[in-house]
C-alpha cells in the first residue's frame, strides 16, 4: 500500500506491449495507474506516485531516466539486458524484467500473473518495491545483479527468440516433406517438460544421442543447402550435451 494505506500508484512511460501489459496487470492488482501517453513523464508525477516504470526500448531508457526530475518515486525499467546504471542520476531505482513473451497488452497482462521476474534495486527502497510488484502479480522473483544481466538476457533470448527461429525451420522442413507443421507441435511441447523433469542431457533423444551419424548425414543430404547452416551447429550442440565427438566431416568450420 502507499502512504496512509492508500493503493500504490505507478506511472508507466511507454505504451507499447510491455507498458500496456504492466499497466493492465498492476491495475488489476489494485494499483492506481497514471496514464503517460508516451515517453515524457509530466512534471510532478515523480512525486505523486510510488513507482515510475520505464517500459521503453532499451536504447531509450537512459535518456528518459535523465529527463525525469528527482522525486520520491522509485524509477525502474523493465529491460532485461540493462543494469541499474541506466537509471542515473536517480538514487531510488529498480529493474523488473519478466521472463515472458508479451505479444499484446491483453495477453501480456495475463502472462505477467505468476511469471518469473529478474529483479534488482537500491537496498534502501528500490529492491523492496521491485519484490512487492512481483509479489502482487503472483510472480516468482530472482535476483540478477548488474554484472550478470547481459548473460541472463542472452539465456532469455535463446529460450524464446532462438526457439521461435528453430520452430520456423521446422515449418520449412515440414513443408518440404509435405507434412503439416501442426504434426510436429505435439512432439515439441512435451520436450520442454522432459527437460524440466530430467535435465537437458537425459531428455535428448534421436540420432545424435545414439551416435548415429549416418542418419545425420542422410538428413543433411535430404534438406536444402541453406537449412544446413542451422542444422549442423545444433547437432554439434546436441553432441556436446551428451559428450559425443562429432565426426570430422560433420564439424562446423570457422
Amino acid at each position: 500500500m502507499g502512504d496512509g494505506g492508500s493503493p500504490r500508484a505507478v506511472a508507466v512511460a511507454g505504451r507499447g506491449r510491455a507498458g500496456g501489459s504492466f499497466a493492465a496487470a498492476l491495475a488489476r492488482s489494485g494499483w492506481r495507474v497514471e496514464e503517460v501517453p508516451g515517453r515524457s513523464v509530466p512534471v510532478g508525477v515523480v512525486d505523486s506516485v510510488d513507482l515510475v516504470l520505464l517500459a521503453v526500448p532499451d536504447g531509450a531508457v537512459a535518456e528518459v531516466a535523465r529527463s525525469l526530475p528527482p522525486g520520491r518515486a522509485v524509477v525502474a525499467h523493465c529491460a532485461g539486458s540493462l543494469g541499474l546504471d541506466a537509471l542515473v542520476p536517480h538514487e531510488r531505482v529498480a529493474s523488473i524484467h519478466p521472463l515472458v513473451s508479451l505479444s499484446t497488452p491483453e495477453i501480456g497482462a495475463e502472462r505477467l500473473r505468476g511469471a518469473w521476474f529478474a529483479v534488482a534495486g537500491d537496498p534502501e527502497v528500490g529492491h523492496a518495491l521491485a519484490l512487492a510488484v512481483v509479489e502482487e502479480l503472483g510472480g516468482r522473483p530472482v535476483d540478477v545483479p548488474d554484472e550478470r544481466r547481459v548473460a541472463y538476457h542472452a539465456a532469455a533470448a535463446v529460450a524464446s527468440n532462438h526457439l521461435v527461429a528453430l520452430l520456423g525451420q521446422v515449418e520449412r522442413l515440414a513443408a518440404a516433406a509435405g507434412v503439416p507443421a501442426e504434426a510436429y507441435w505435439d512432439l515439441a511441447r512435451p520436450t520442454i517438460d522432459n527437460v524440466e523433469a530430467h535435465g537437458a542431457a537425459a531428455a535428448l533423444t534421436g540420432p545424435v544421442a545414439r551416435g548415429d551419424w549416418d542418419t545425420v548425414r542422410r538428413h543433411l543430404a535430404a534438406i536444402a543447402i541453406d537449412e544446413r547452416d542451422a542444422y549442423l551447429p545444433l547437432a554439434a550442440a546436441a553432441a556436446r550435451l551428451v559428450g559425443r565427438d562429432v565426426p570430422d566431416d560433420l564439424r562446423v568450420r570457422p
